[in-house]
């Protein structure tokens, strides 16, 4: 009668375990459909603007490792149009810009981005317009 009870007392405590794993494990907010082979970018709407107006200067790979709110990318935006010579988007290119990388970049709390250096701290832009 012990044997089993032992086996009983087993299998308890291991799908209690399997239970308490699985309620740690931390849920997918989105489920990504596809990786563009070409960029890494996530496959979604928007991504054409994104590959058009941000890989003309720089790789993919900036945004793939980034994460930031609307507001976080709005702020790169602005920085790269003041400090790099990015050019002013339309309206709607700006807006289909936000919304690709805030849905598909958003925060998570396993990662950290440092912010911007002040002006202050940069090189001159030889490519600055003066005012």
């Amino acid at each position: 009668m012990k044997k089993p009870m032992k086996i009983l007392t087993l299998i308890t405590l291991s799908a209690l375990f399997a239970l308490n794993v699985n309620a740690a494990q931390p849920k997918q907010v989105k489920k990504i459909t596809a990786i563009d082979p070409e960029t890494g970018l996530i496959v979604a709407k928007g991504i054409e603007n994104v590959v058009a107006n941000c890989t003309a200067c720089h790789s993919a790979k900036f945004i793939t490792l980034q994460r930031g709110s609307r507001d976080t990318w709005k702020d790169m935006i602005r920085w790269m149009q003041k400090t790099q010579g990015l050019w002013e988007f339309d309206p709607a290119t700006e807006k289909s810009i936000l919304d690709y990388l805030a849905t598909n970049y958003a925060p998570d709390d396993k990662i950290e981005r440092r912010k911007n250096l002040p002006l202050s701290a940069l090189p001159v832009n030889p490519y600055e317009k003066k005012m």
